[in-house]
This record gives structure tokens, sequence and C-alpha cells, in this order.
């Protein structure tokens, strides 16, 4: 649900502005409400999860996103989704963390994690697609409202299920500090780092807006860093990044959240504005990817048990590089066989093949006591990347296209040259995944420590 809800409105986005009356410059807020409750509050969400009780944390999540989601549906202004979007971020900040957790103690390092993680990676690969996918069926058949009402009885079934068959688990500890501080400095640094990466492209990167407000995201930033290193009790303990491969897999992570978030907002933005398909057929497009990702995580999965995490990982941010490198020669009257699909298919299995070991690295020796902080970091890791993506692709095409009449040939030659940023993305995880990754840090690490009480 929370990977999913990234993309799912993209599609939807120009029925609900013409319902809602939305002005153009807030409709973009559907979107990025969502994702900067998401990629700020994450962190926290993961410390919450660890010192309170992982299982019970996810539900106070899945309650919170459920009744969002509800308010999205049933919203009839646009200030009311935009701020149910944002709860709806807050309760996706606390689940992921939460529940990525839960399968790292729950599972015993090595096989049997690898392969619960493997089904990991192929709902959270896979996710995005289905979002495209998903939201063109539901806004053309079901109206808009149904994108959102769709999570309400999924999560009501989350919430009669989990207790029966997830076991609580949590730091065996007397004292639960919070790192108030540290909290409010990184979320509320992150968060401004979205909103502004978000607005850039509208406002300008060069503006004093723009500027100033990425100066004062990074010096909340570093007053985190700094707070982090005096604290009886840090959010973030920097011993984590002791083992290589787990700082690693989070700049792969970051990388790959460029690469995926954004392959699909401008590919949307493509087989829409230049091929002319309507919002259900460009969501049926991405089946492709979607069915292709859940498939080949099944094989990633035994693959990374049989020789491991560090060639997969490469092998899969290879495919992505190179299905980046394919889409830069997109046509104006492209075919779907010929000039999409196998960009589509390659992007399905580097998905799977690059989402499943990064996680199962980003959790490498990470005792069960920081499982929380360990989840929080790689998916903060992959949403702020996402946003970086997004805000730089769309930054390349809107300056590419100009001022003056957007033809389909400056479309299209503006949407190749965003690609061509993807790749380089792509590229430089392939690179970060050869010289961080250690095999020999995944290969000799032992048990997970401590135990749920």
């Amino acid at each position: 649900m929370t990977i999913l809800d990234v993309s799912i409105v993209n599609v939807a986005l120009p029925t609900i502005g013409k319902d809602l009356n939305f002005s153009r410059e807030n409709l973009q807020w559907v979107v990025t409400a969502y994702a900067l409750t998401f990629g700020g509050f994450l962190l926290l969400g993961g410390r919450a999860a660890d010192l309170l009780g992982r299982r019970r944390v996810f539900m106070v999540g899945v309650t919170l996103f459920s009744l969002a989601s509800l308010m999205c549906g049933l919203a009839n202004t646009e200030g009311v989704l935009i701020a149910s979007r944002a709860v709806q971020g807050v309760g996706g900040a606390i689940i992921s963390p939460a529940a990525l957790s839960i399968v790292s103690a729950t599972f015993t390092e090595g096989a049997e994690r690898n392969k619960a993680l493997g089904i990991w990676g192929a709902l959270g690969g896979s996710g995005a697609a289905v979002g495209v996918l998903l939201g063109g069926i539901l806004t053309k058949y079901a109206g808009w409202e149904w994108i959102f009402f769709v999570n309400v009885p999924v999560g009501a079934i989350v919430l009669v299920v989990a207790p029966r068959i997830v076991r609580e688990s949590r730091v065996a500890t007397t004292e639960r500090h919070f790192d108030p501080l540290g909290a409010v400095t990184i979320t509320g640094g992150l968060a401004l780092l979205v909103y502004t990466l978000s607005r850039a492209p509208f406002v300008g990167w060069g503006t004093t807006r723009t500027i100033g407000l990425l100066i004062v995201a990074f010096a909340l930033i570093g007053a985190f860093l700094v707070i982090e290193r005096t604290v009886a009790q840090p959010l973030m303990p920097f011993h984590i990044f002791r083992v290589r491969t787990v700082a690693g897999a989070n700049v792969v992570a970051a990388l790959l959240g460029a690469v995926i978030f954004a392959n699909f907002f401008v590919l949307t933005l493509y087989v829409q504005t230049v091929l002319g398909f309507s919002a259900l057929r460009a969501g049926v497009t991405f089946l492709a990817t979607a069915g292709t990702a859940v498939i080949a995580a099944g094989v990633a999965q035994a693959l990374v048990t049989r020789v491991g995490v560090k060639p997969i990982l490469s092998l899969g941010l290879a495919l992505l590089t190179a299905a980046m490198v394919w889409y830069t020669q997109i046509p104006t009257d492209g075919s779907y066989v010929s000039d999409l699909l196998p960009g589509y298919l390659l992007v399905g299995v580097g998905i799977a093949f690059s989402f499943v070991p990064v996680t199962i690295a980003a959790l490498a020796g990470v005792e069960e006591r920081e499982a929380g902080l360990a989840s929080g970091l790689i998916n903060t890791s992959q949403q702020i990347g996402g946003a970086i993506g997004v805000a730089l692709a769309s930054t390349v095409f809107t300056t590419h296209i100009g001022t003056g009449r957007a033809t389909l040939e400056t479309l299209t030659a503006a949407y190749a040259q965003a690609f061509w940023l993807l790749a380089g993305f792509a590229a430089a995880a392939f690179v970060a995944s050869l010289l961080l990754i250690r095999r020999e840090e995944i290969a000799t690490v032992g048990e997970p420590h401590g135990s749920p009480t």
C-alpha cells in the first residue's frame, strides 16, 4: 500500500484537478504532500518500532494510513485532500520501517530471511508499476476516489490478521529515549529538503527561495548529525555504518529510488502527452513491468541465496542502466511493442534484481535491537532519492521544453534528455554496488541478537 500510493495518483491527477477545481500550481501537492511527510518521518517511525514494539507501531501506522485514505476519498476540496495525503504519508512512514523490521526480526539471517525479503522485494519493487496500472483502471471505471478507498478494506484485513500471525518484538530495555531534539531536526530537515526539491522545478533552482530553503534544510540535517554525536541515546547511532555494506546499500538505495520513481513519472508523461494514451491505457502498459518484477523477484531471491548479494545487485543495476539508455531513443510516433516493451521488461527484471539484494544488504550485520533503525534508513534513502530524481528529471525536461510552443518533437526530445539523467543515476548506482558492497561482510554475519518480548 505504501509504495503503491506514491504512484497510484499520477494518472488520476487530471481528473482530480477537474473535479475539485485545483489550481495548476496546487495539483502537484497531491503527490508532494505524501512524499514530504513519508520521507520526513521514516527515521522516527523506525525508532518508535524498535522501542515501543514493532507489531504495535505497525498496527498504529496501518490504522492511521487507512483512516487517512478514507478521508482522501471523501475529500471535496483541494485543502482537505492535500491535508489527508500528508497524514497518509505519516502513516506510511510508520508502517514501512516497522514492517521491514518485523521481517528482519522474525527470520534468521541467511537463506530463510533472504526468501522473506525476496517476497518483500517483489511487492516493493512492483508497487510503483502496479500503482500506475491500478490508478488507471480505478479512475476509468470507479472514479478517482477509489484509488484511496481501495486501501481501507486492505487495512482492515491487516488489522484483523496481524495480531494472530505476527509476534511482538522490541528492544529489551527499561529506558526508552526517543531523542526528541534529534527527531525534530532530522524530520524537519528531510521534510524541508523534499519540499524544496519538489518546488524547485516550478520556482527555479537558482532563486533566493530555493537556495535559502536548501541552506536551512542542510543546516537542520547538520545539526542532527552534531546532536547524534553528543546525546546518550541517539536516534541514529553512527556505529551502524561501521558495516560498510550497510552504508553502501543506502547509497545504492538512494540512487535506485531516483531511477525508479523518476522513470515511472517521465514514462507516464511520455505515453500520455506524446503517444496520446488514455489514463487507463497508460496504466495497462506498465503491467509488463509489474508482472515481470513479481516473477523475477523469486528468481532474484534464489540467486542471492546461491551466489550472493553483490553479483545479483550489480546485474540488476546494469539492466536498469540499459533500460534507461534504451528509453533515450524514444520516438514521437513510438510503438508499444518495439519501442517501449523491451525497456518495460528490462526495468521489471532490473527492479527485482536490485530491490531484493539491496534490502538484504541494508540489514546485513544489524542486530535485532536496531532492525527498525536500519529499516527506517533504507526506506528514507529510497524516498529522498526518489524525490531528488523526480525533481531533477522534471527540471531537465522543463528546461529543455523552454517557454515556446511544446510540439511533440520538443516533448520527446525533452523526455529523452531526462532519461539520459536517469541512465547516469543508474550507472552511478552500479559503480557504488561494486565499490561499497562487500561480500565478506554479508557472508560472515552471525545470528541476529536479542529476543522478542
